[in-house]
Order: C-alpha cells, then structure tokens, then sequence
C-alpha cells in the first residue's frame, strides 16, 4: 500500500505548525514551468508534509498568473497523495460568517484564462469530475475540525471567479441565485489538475468577508478582510496539524477513484500519441504511460 504524504497549497502562514519535524525547503523543477516557490518538506509524528504557498511567499503571484500546472505537477513529483487547498473565500450565506470554514464539496468553475489540462494534442484524456473533491481526506478534514471545535460547515459550492478584482454586486447576486455557498479565485484549475495527477483533493475554504451582496454589512474592506484572514490561519493551522496526527499512515483507496482517475480516461490511441507531450506526463500520468 501506498505511503500517505500530505500536501498543503495555501498561504505561508499555515507552515508555523507545533511538532513539524525535519523541515527543509527544495525547489522543483517541471516541464510545464516554475512552481508558484520552493516546496517545503517536514513531518508530523512520522507523517510527511509538503507545503507550497500558491502566490508564492509573500504573495508576488496573483491568481490568474498562478502556474497550477507547475504547482500540481511539483507536488506528484514530492510524492503527494493527498493535497488539501487553505483557500480564503467570501461567503454568500448569512450562516457562514467570516471566521467559518467550508469543507466544500462542489465547484463552478467561471474562470477563463487559465491553463486547465496537462493533456492536449497528441494525447487526449477525459477525467470523471462529476464529484471534484475526495470524500475520505474531506472526512479527515471534517474529523480535524471538530477535534479543534473550529466553527464549519461540511459541504458547500464553492464559485471560482477569475479575478484579481472582485464581483460586482449583480454578479454577487447572481451567484447567490445558482445556490453558490462561497467564492474564491484559486481553486480551479486546481482541483481538475490534481484529479488528472491522480492526488486526492480536498478544500478547506476559509470566509473572510459576505463578498458584496450583504445589505447590513460593508463592501468588502481589505483591512477588515486580512484581519480576519490572520484570524483563520492560526485556525488553519491547528487544523492541519490535528490532521497529521489522525490520519491513516497507509494511504487507503480513494472511494470515488480520485487515485486511479486515468485508468480509462486516456482516449488517443497508443501510436498516435506525441511523445513529446509524453515525456511531460512523466509524473502526473507514468503509472498509466
């Protein structure tokens, strides 16, 4: 069976964690480009992480210049089995204040100016995406919050806008009227990549503000908002660590396939693939290439 590795896309600050071991940074290379930063590496009571801040330290890399390909590939290659996205979001229910976090379960994906595939021309390959996230790490996620008596909410749709600016109040509205739960800018393509690298993808998406659809509360205040953020990593991180310490050593199957995503779903035919193209999918897709 599988070891398990942990793996954590978000900002810096969930890095500080209480009993992380043998810590050291290493930059990864890929052929799809320059990860957002250095890969960080240390241990939990045995259990291996990997950290990479996803707008690199100090937040030099706005969301649609993000390079999510490099980042999920650079993580395959660290050997990661599970990643867990720490993703600031606002909320669009009155239930979910800032300081809640959402273990999301569902996506709208309305960005537009990404790349969204390690496939292409030359090997074409359609994932199952119907459920985006692995319910097993949601679990460990869900089990981690409560053991920490985090105030949260398991399940939700989370709206991936393209960004940088944020919604217009129609679009706000908008959102609200498709049964959204939350918004952010950084979760797609994200969540798709890692699916086709086989990674088990979970979200832990952490409300700072009510976007701008909330009559009774303010547009969104960004000093209000990174306060409200500093406030949610110190939660983030308790939770993180709590879930290195719970989790399963030997990584179990993935109940919905999120570990075998391309067993069938590589369509082009075997003499008609680029090998060019191929020698990129050396990580994300060698165990079925």
């Amino acid at each position: 069976m599988t070891k398990t590795v942990l793996g954590i896309m978000g900002g810096s600050g969930v890095y500080d964690l209480p009993g992380l071991e043998n810590t050291h940074s290493k930059r990864i290379h890929t052929p799809w480009g320059e990860p957002s930063d250095e890969l960080g590496f240390g241990e939990i009571d045995g259990l291996p992480l990997v950290f990479l801040p996803r707008h690199g330290r100090g937040h030099r890399i706005g969301p649609s210049q993000i390079n999510y390909r490099a980042n999920i590939d650079a993580m395959k290659r660290a050997g990661v089995t599970d990643l867990v996205s720490v993703s600031a979001c606002g909320s669009f229910r009155e239930n979910l204040k800032p300081g809640t976090f959402v273990i999301v379960d569902q996506f709208i994906d309305r960005t537009f100016a990404r790349e969204k595939s390690f496939f292409g021309p030359g090997c074409v390959a359609h994932v199952a995406f119907a459920d985006p996230i692995s319910p097993a790490l949601a679990d460990e996620v869900e089990k981690a919050a409560k053991a920490e008596k985090l105030k949260h909410q398991r399940g939700g749709t989370y709206l991936v806008m393209e960004g940088p600016q944020f919604s217009t109040r129609a679009e706000s509205h908008l959102y609200r009227s498709w049964n959204c739960d939350v918004i952010g800018m950084t979760n797609m393509p994200e969540a798709k990549l890692a699916r086709e690298a086989e990674i088990c993808y979970a979200t832990m998406a952490m409300v700072t503000d009510y976007d701008c659809w909330h009559e009774d509360h303010d547009d969104i205040d960004i000093k209000v908002l990174l306060h409200t953020l500093h406030d949610n990593v110190e939660k983030a991180a308790r939770l993180i660590g709590r879930m290195a310490q719970d989790m399963p050593r030997e990584h179990p199957p993935c109940p919905i396939g999120s570990d075998t995503a391309l067993d069938i779903a590589i369509i082009t035919a075997p003499e008609a693939r680029d090998p060019e193209l191929l020698s990129k999918l050396d990580a994300v897709a060698g165990r079925v290439l």
